[in-house]
């Protein structure tokens, strides 16, 4: 059942066509992501939604209702900004019960919803504190806690981990779901991070130019994306493209290459961008009957901790691959290898439009 359904929505500011065709849906109690990249449309949506832009066509439905006229008071939503936007000159508890004081909520429930959340956040050492005071994680929590005292149908999340350092971004991440997971509600959360978006999302859909190009779950738009756009979306490192020219019995031909290998559909002559994942290349020895294997040499490592990432070139055409760190170790700049892939790990892309050759396209818009 769809709780939310945001269909062709267009904004305009001047001649920029922010939000160009705005469609997609979310279920009741989904925890749903926008992932594009910065001037993509995102928090132009979100503020559409909530009923804060005056839009130039198109249509908000939620529970039910048109509520594209809607004032914003009465929409059943809350929304959290990229800024924790508190009050400065006010204490944690007041600002938590501030939205409850202005829908004139009593004292004894405005306490009772104050302490249930604050409680639920873990701020309630906070609560007699100002803003400047806490720190950002806790800023944060109780710009949420500002936000769902309420008790919002509908929860709007624009960028709101922007301004955390990387430890906080992970613990808020975790936060999100189980805040998710205990409340029930439905959530809308909106990032230019494929991390946040594919951690936390139950689908997640890819933004482009004011639209959405792509909706599926996590796991789906990463192993069958649509086009080369939601290929360089979704995945880190970014997904390697190479050129390629179809040889002939549905194969292609690759420059650093000295055999074809298995690409059906693509025919004799045909260019064609061939995707591979830098997680599906490894080190040549074992594995698969089916691996293609070639030399390489090491240009540049990247050390992440528990992984590596390495980018190598083969004849002139670079690649990043991804290897367990004590692995890595063993291995230097400069190092001639041997690495393999598997060519049913190739997604092949049409190189003029970027769409995807074949079938299991993820949902397009």
């Amino acid at each position: 059942m769809s709780n939310l359904k945001v269909d062709n929505l267009r904004r305009n500011y001047g001649s920029v066509e922010a939000l160009d065709g705005m469609s997609f849906d979310v279920a009741e109690g989904e925890f749903f992501c926008l992932l594009g990249p910065s001037s993509s449309g995102k928090t132009t949506t979100l503020r559409a939604i909530a009923g804060l832009e005056e839009l130039a066509g198109g249509a908000v439905h939620f529970s039910g209702q048109d509520v594209t006229e809607a004032p914003v008071q009465g929409r059943g939503m809350s929304m959290i900004f990229q800024t924790f936007a508190l009050y400065p000159h006010l204490s944690v508890e007041a600002n938590l019960a501030h939205p409850l004081r202005r829908s004139g909520a009593s004292s004894a429930d405005v306490k009772k919803r104050v302490d249930e959340v604050s409680e639920l956040l873990r701020v309630t050492h906070t609560l007699k504190r100002k803003p400047s005071t806490l720190s950002g994680g806790e800023q944060q929590r109780v710009a949420i806690g500002r936000a769902i005292v309420g008790r919002p149908k509908l929860l709007l999340l624009d960028e709101p981990l922007t301004n955390l350092d990387a430890k906080l971004r992970h613990e808020m991440r975790a936060e999100f779901k189980r805040l998710h997971r205990e409340l029930g509600m439905t959530m809308l959360y909106a990032t230019p991070d494929q991390l946040e978006a594919l951690t936390m999302g139950e689908r997640v859909g890819v933004i482009k130019d004011g639209k959405v190009v792509a909706i599926g779950a996590p796991r789906d738009l990463y192993q069958h994306p649509g086009d080369t756009y939601v290929a360089q979306m979704v995945g880190s490192p970014p997904i390697n493209f190479l050129s390629a020219t179809g040889s002939g019995d549905n194969q292609v031909e690759l420059p650093f290459l000295g055999l074809p290998v298995a690409a059906p559909g693509v025919a004799s002559g045909q260019s064609v961008t061939l995707g591979l994942r830098p997680h599906d290349i490894s080190l040549a020895g074992g594995g698969s009957s089916r691996a293609t294997r070639f030399p390489a040499k090491i240009h540049l490592t990247e050390p992440l901790g528990d992984v590596t990432v390495i980018d190598v070139t083969a004849r002139e055409t670079g690649m990043k691959m991804v290897l367990r760190e004590e692995i890595a170790a063993k291995y230097n700049v400069g190092d001639d290898i041997e690495i393999a892939f598997d060519p049913e790990d190739l997604h092949v892309f049409d190189p003029s439009t970027g769409a995807r050759l074949g079938n299991g396209a993820t949902q397009k818009n």
